[in-house]
Parts: structure tokens; sequence; C-alpha cells
């Protein structure tokens, strides 16, 4: 039995040191230590031993795995490192390849125009204060003199929530919530995300809107005229082109619809503008009394003024984006332009 362990010694050293690559060395491995392996046969046989020899052969076997072990592990290092030095030898860099481009992130052109406004109205006194999306009926309906049998809901095309939860329809819920929390005077603009059940090139059921009021003594409609024009023209140029038409919203009294000289055609007329010469960019006027009473403001008192914007089409015409749904739809080639 010793002569057996020293020959199968003898021949695992001579195997282990002619093993030329990691998955030969494993082979030869498996082969002498494995489960079915030579060693495990030499140790299945110490039964037939008397037990009188078994403890001397068995310290045998154990000296001759752990061995083995050291072996194995010695040649397994020298193979590793060799592998490494071949492949640093065979693998060169080709300094004469161009470099691999990172392209660095911007900001979404939504982002881009709601900052710009904000920028804009900041500068002429207006904080900007926000609100939830998922909004009660009465700050997003009632309290903007909009009753549950008003028509101008259905204008809303409004996803519920429930009956007195909505996704909301407007930015206009948080004039509600700052002037409950707040004595006059004041100047809010609320810039936010926007929901209705709608969805063509130029209407997404979500997109993104600019809320702006102003409550104060004395304020008049010709305030909101110079205002807004002041904005306008600071936002698309100082010759821009600016005119008032006359219009209807539950919570203004009187209300306006704001239009500016078409920007692709400078006035003069083309398919955007269907040849008027304008374009509509926001709704505004002066704050409906019945509005003062949901909030406890005493109208005979105080004055004031509101307006609403989109910022999506507020970007079409300053980006001359023709639909709006690249702004969604997560094109890196259309927003890398920005």
């Amino acid at each position: 039995m010793k002569d057996r362990l020293q020959q199968l010694e003898h021949d695992a050293l001579v195997a282990i040191d002619g093993a030329k690559s990691i998955a030969a060395l494993q082979d030869i491995r498996v082969a002498f230590l494995g489960k079915k392996g030579a060693v495990t046969d030499i140790m299945k046989g110490m039964r037939d031993l008397t037990p009188e020899e078994r403890p001397a052969v068995g310290a045998l076997v154990n000296s001759l795995k752990e061995t083995l072990e050291a072996s194995f592990l010695s040649r397994s290092s020298v193979l590793q490192q060799a592998a490494v030095n071949e492949r640093i030898s065979s693998e060169q860099i080709d300094v004469s390849l161009p470099g691999r481009q990172s392209f660095r992130g911007s900001k979404h052109p939504v982002t881009l125009v709601t900052e710009q406004i904000v920028e804009i109205f900041s500068k002429l006194g207006f904080c900007v204060e926000e609100g939830p999306e998922i909004e009660q009926d009465f700050y997003n309906f009632e309290a903007l003199n909009i009753p549950k049998d008003h028509p101008a809901r259905d204008m809303q095309d409004t996803f519920y929530v429930s009956d007195d939860l909505v996704m909301r329809t407007h930015t206009s819920p948080v004039q509600i919530r700052s002037m409950l929390k707040q004595e006059p005077p004041l100047r809010v603009i609320a810039p936010g995300t926007v929901y209705r059940r709608d969805s063509d090139i130029t209407h997404s059921p979500m997109f993104h809107q600019i809320e702006g009021f102003l409550v104060d003594k004395n304020v008049t409609f010709g305030d909101l005229k110079g205002i807004l024009t002041h904005f306008l023209t600071s936002f698309f140029g100082d010759k821009l082109g600016v005119r008032f038409r006359p219009s209807f919203f539950p919570f203004t009294e009187p209300s306006a619809e704001v239009d500016i000289a078409c920007v692709m055609c400078s006035g003069h007329g083309c398919r955007v503008c269907k040849g008027t010469g304008w374009l509509e960019i926001l709704g505004c006027g002066m704050i409906d009394p019945e509005v003062f009473k949901s909030v406890h403001y005493d109208a005979e008192q105080f004055s004031g003024f509101a307006f609403g914007m989109g910022i999506e089409r507020i970007a079409m015409l300053k980006y001359g984006v023709s639909d709006l749904r690249l702004f969604f739809e997560n094109d890196l080639r259309f927003l890398r332009q920005f």
C-alpha cells in the first residue's frame, strides 16, 4: 500500500508540473482528488485492511492529499500569472483609434421654457407655489366658480379619481390654496403638470401649465395688460405684436384671450396661423368676486388678475416644433437639439 501511494504521488506531481493551462490542471485534480479519483479509490480500499494497518495508511493518505493540494495551488498560481503575462503581451492599445464619445445630458425643452418663464416673473416680484396633482373638487372647480352643474366642466374633460377627487385640469387650484393661507398683497406663479382627456398633434392627456395671479388694492386690467405684454416681449422679443381679445372664463370677469403675432411668419399669414397672422398664447382676466368669496377676501377692498398658459404651446412656438407628441416620445435625436 505504501509503494502504491508513493507511485501515485509521483505520477500526480509529474502530471501537475506538466499542466499547460488552468483547464488541464483542473482535469488532473479531478483525476486524482475527485470523487472518483485515484486517491478516493485508495481510501475505499482501506476497509480491507486490518485495524492495526489502518492508522498508518490513513496518515499516509492524508499526507498525500496535503502534498497534492499544495502542488495544485502552486501550479495554479503560476499558470494564472502566465495567462496574464500572455494577455498583456498580445493586447496593444491603438492610439490612432478615435476616442469614445460620451453624450452629456441636457434639460428637457419643457423644463427650459418653464425656467425662463419663472425667471421673468420672478423679476416682477412673483413667487413660485405648487399644489397636488390629485386635487379635491372644491379647489379644482367649486372655489373657482365652477359648480357641479356648470357647463364649463364639460370644457375640462376631467379624469375622475373619485366623486370628490380629480386629476387637476389646470394649475388654478394653487391660486385658491395660496389665497386661503395668505392675505393680500400676493403675487404668485404656479407651474405644474395637469391632465385632460385629449390627445392629438396639439393636445396631450398630460401636459404642463403655469398659472399666475396678483391680488392687491386698486389692481386694474391695465396692470394685467402691462405685465403680460412685458412677459411676452421679454420671452419672444421686443418687436412682438400682442393683442387682447374678449373671452370667457368662469373664474375671471372680464376675461380675455391673448394673441401674439405669428412667430413663424412675423404676422404676415401662414399655415401655422391659418393666414391670420396671429397665434393664441394664453388666457387671462380679472379675478371674479365669486372666487374672492370662496377664499374670504373682501372684493370691495381687493382686486386682482389671473392668467394661465400651456408650457408646451409656448415651447412649440419658441422652438418651431410642429407636433406636441415629440415632447413626450423621449427620442434622443429630438432632445439633443436643446
